[in-house]
């Protein structure tokens, strides 16, 4: 029949309005077979939910049933199952609670004694421990001690060494020193008696014009054509109470800075005189060439640190051999070790040849 209609439509044997209501009826009737087709599977559809339904829910039922008899016996067979085992733990218990509590009691015993073995141990090796870091430390401190000891030794043998060469160079620089000072006073001197003798003959002229000039200059003062002597009087008393008066001054302030340098010079002396005590007194037991050892190792020495520097060098000093030294007496610098050090003229023998030793020092740039 469709393809009855369609060669109709395609050979225009209808007209369009025809057409047109067969197609709407044909839409129609499709659409009526579509719902009736929708409800006839819908009803059956609906029938065999309700039969599978009702056949899925009677077979849940009977497995479940079937399984919850299952399950329900072997519950009740585990449950007297446990029963039967609680009876028999409780028996195994107190069988076996004798034994747990021996066991127990031997594993603790047991324990206690490896502990107490362990602490034992340990405490062995803290004492082997502690034994050889005393010893270690005993052994660097004797090193510390024999080094300190060889250092000061050393410094000993080396200010030795020293006052030997300074002798040397000493003994050298005075012979070429005298003979250059002798060549050199000898010609100043024939130089400036030469030049003595013209000042002396130029003084003498010069005294007698002087002389000649005063007396003309006190006659013409006295004279009556002097007609400003009262005025040229006074003016001359002015200028020697200007002049007194300068002089004055000076005297004073001359007199002021003597007395602050005597000051100075006051404190001076009473550290030298503190440190001179002192250095007597620690230097007494020694002899001679230890006295000088000794001074010179002293000589950098602050007052107030004498007697630990004293104590650190004396082994050394007495264990040495002192070579004997000639006494010179000269010129020298006094060093007190306070940082204050001031020229003073000494004289006592080995003090003059400790300063000649530093003056030697001073003079070929070294500290």
């Amino acid at each position: 029949m469709l393809e009855a209609l369609k060669t109709l439509f395609e050979n225009d044997v209808v007209s369009e309005e025809v057409r047109a209501d067969i197609e709407g009826a044909w839409e129609q009737k499709i659409q009526e077979n579509k719902m009736q087709a929708t409800a006839e599977l819908r009803e059956e559809f609906a029938k065999k939910y309700e039969h599978d339904k009702s056949t899925m829910v009677e077979a849940i039922d009977s497995m479940i049933s079937e399984r919850l008899a299952e399950e329900i016996a072997e519950f009740a067979e585990d449950r007297k199952q446990l029963a039967e085992a609680k009876a028999k733990y409780g028996v195994a218990m107190r069988e076996n609670a004798d034994l747990l509590k021996r066991f127990v009691s031997e594993s603790l015993v047991k324990e206690v004694s490896e502990l107490h073995e362990d602490q034992k141990a340990i405490a062995d090796k803290f004492s082997m421990l502690e034994n050889f870091i005393v010893d270690a430390l005993a052994t660097e401190i004797a090193e510390f001690h024999e080094d300190k000891k060889d250092l000061a030794e050393t410094k000993v043998k080396l200010i030795k060494e020293a006052k030997n060469k300074f002798a040397e160079v000493k003994t050298s620089f005075i012979a070429k020193s005298a003979a250059k000072v002798s060549s050199i006073v000898e010609s100043t001197l024939t130089k400036e008696i030469g030049a003595l003798k013209e000042d002396i003959q130029s003084a003498r002229s010069n005294d007698f014009g002087r002389k000649m000039f005063e007396a003309f200059a006190s006659e013409y003062a006295t004279s009556h054509l002097n007609e400003n002597s009262e005025t040229a009087k006074l003016m001359q008393v002015v200028v020697t109470k200007d002049k007194q008066l300068v002089e004055a001054k000076a005297f004073a302030l001359k007199a002021k800075t003597l007395a602050e340098s005597k000051g100075q010079e006051v404190k001076r002396i009473t550290a030298i005189a503190e440190r001179k005590n002192r250095l007597n007194d620690l230097m007494e037991p020694l002899n001679k060439g230890q006295r000088e050892i000794m001074t010179d190792l002293l000589e950098s020495v602050q007052t107030n640190r004498l007697q630990k520097s004293f104590d650190k060098y004396l082994p050394s000093v007495i264990d040495g051999n002192t070579p004997a030294k000639k006494a010179v007496l000269s010129e020298a610098k006094e060093i007190t070790g306070n940082r204050d050090n001031t020229t003073t003229t000494k004289t006592n023998t080995s003090s003059m040849q400790d300063d000649n030793v530093v003056d030697i020092r001073r003079l070929a740039g070294l500290k």
